[in-house]
């Protein structure tokens, strides 16, 4: 045993950033503290970070990300389940004084007709019922990483560009299953609105075989996202609707170690797959990866090799379609990834973080004329980030309770 722990330390690497990160720098709690009933507070929800992505190959092109983005909140509890929260999502880059006013997924393409001056902004409204195992929530729902979803289908690096989701959410969490079902509302249309209605349905399940406090612990995750764009008074006429699938189904485990070094070890295999109606179809791809938890730091290794598969929100070195040349598409493409990450709880609400990760990858490429296919040479990349998320509550007033 002690052998297979040193040999996964020792190969241990991440692709992106990943549950390490995803848990304790930008997950929320998603159950109300029936303790809270009364209370009024002012909470400010921030992240600030500086990420460079320094990209090879066709698919991507690198870039950095030096900003944050802030959430400042009213909060009451007037039931000892129900929530409300009222404030707006800011966002802010280094050096930049106008954002395109758009739904960000990642980086805004920009409009310069059409702009914001100072932050990209957004109201926020967020209320939530727990109903016993059962949660609801209505306006910004808990998205990005409390999707929990695998590195092939989301980017963790959405958690500091992308917009909040809002729309629906249904969670549910019992001793050996967790559900979660949402639906983002990403673009809303007026009557001859000249761009196109979009909304996207996700479900995000997993099945736990026994306790996750166990020493072992198994579980399945089951995720699906489908995206549907276009509506009934859409004014785009030429493939106005489109349907856009993707999910993945795999196994995965973990050991609880009680080591004062080496707290845990965990594999999982997943397979993805994707469809669209007028690209690729169908498209498949397998996604394996380790990882040992030493303390506050995360080392992982993950491989991936896919053919015709194509993402909604996943990285782009997942994708075989590139984002660097529109229009350049693969059969296939590989990778290997290297890397650590570190996420340390400072204090109540405060938690710092970074990581650093290093890309193998080869694509598979379709020369522009004919059926022929040609292997591109290796290309390297490389991506390294620090992270600070602040997240203070202060109590305005506390009315009695009824």
């Amino acid at each position: 045993m002690r052998k297979w722990i040193l040999l996964l330390v020792w190969i241990g690497a991440a692709c992106t950033v990943g549950a390490q990160l995803d848990a304790k720098l930008y997950r929320s709690e998603t159950k109300i503290d029936s303790m809270n009933q009364g209370k009024w507070l002012v909470e400010v929800d921030n992240i600030t970070y500086f990420k460079d992505n320094e990209y090879d190959g066709k698919l991507q092109k690198g870039y950095s990300l030096p900003g944050f983005w802030l959430q400042p909140k009213m909060v009451y509890y007037p039931l000892p389940n129900v929530k409300l929260e009222l404030g707006a999502h800011l966002l802010h880059y280094w050096g930049a004084f106008n954002y395109p006013y758009t739904a960000y997924q990642g980086i805004a393409e920009w409009d310069s007709q059409t702009y914001q001056k100072g932050f990209h902004a957004l109201p926020w409204l967020r209320a939530q019922v727990d109903l016993g195992k059962w949660s609801l929530v209505f306006g910004d729902i808990y998205g990005k990483s409390n999707h929990r979803l695998v590195e092939p289908l989301y980017s963790s690096e959405l958690n500091l560009t992308a917009d909040p989701e809002a729309g629906l959410q249904v969670l549910f969490s019992s001793r050996h299953f967790d559900l979660d079902v949402w639906l983002d509302w990403q673009s809303f249309i007026f009557r001859n609105d000249v761009h196109q209605e979009a909304f996207l349905l996700g479900l995000s399940s997993r099945l736990k075989l026994n306790e996750e406090e166990s020493p072992f612990h198994a579980y399945m995750p089951l995720q699906v996202m489908v995206q549907h764009r276009g509506g009934e008074i859409d004014t785009i006429h030429v493939n106005s609707v489109q349907t856009y699938l993707c999910g993945a189904i795999g196994a995965g485990a973990y050991w609880n170690l009680p080591h004062p070094v080496v707290k845990r070890v965990g594999v999982e295999a997943d397979f993805v797959y994707s469809w669209h109606e007028t690209v690729l179809n169908w498209g498949k791809g397998y996604y394996l990866k380790a990882y040992t938890d030493l303390k506050d730091l995360r080392v992982k290794a993950a491989w991936w090799t896919n053919n015709s598969y194509v993402p909604l929100l996943a990285n782009p070195f997942f994708n075989t379609m590139s984002v660097d040349e529109p229009g350049t598409m693969f059969d296939s493409t590989g990778m290997f990834c290297l890397g650590l990450e570190y996420a340390r709880r400072l204090g109540a609400g405060i938690t710092l973080g970074a990581d650093a990760d290093f890309y193998l990858h080869k694509q598979y490429r379709r020369a522009a004329l004919g059926e022929d296919w040609s292997i591109r040479p290796m290309s390297y990349s490389f991506s390294a980030g620090a992270y600070l998320r602040v997240n203070p509550s202060i109590l305005i007033k506390q009315f009695k309770k009824e």
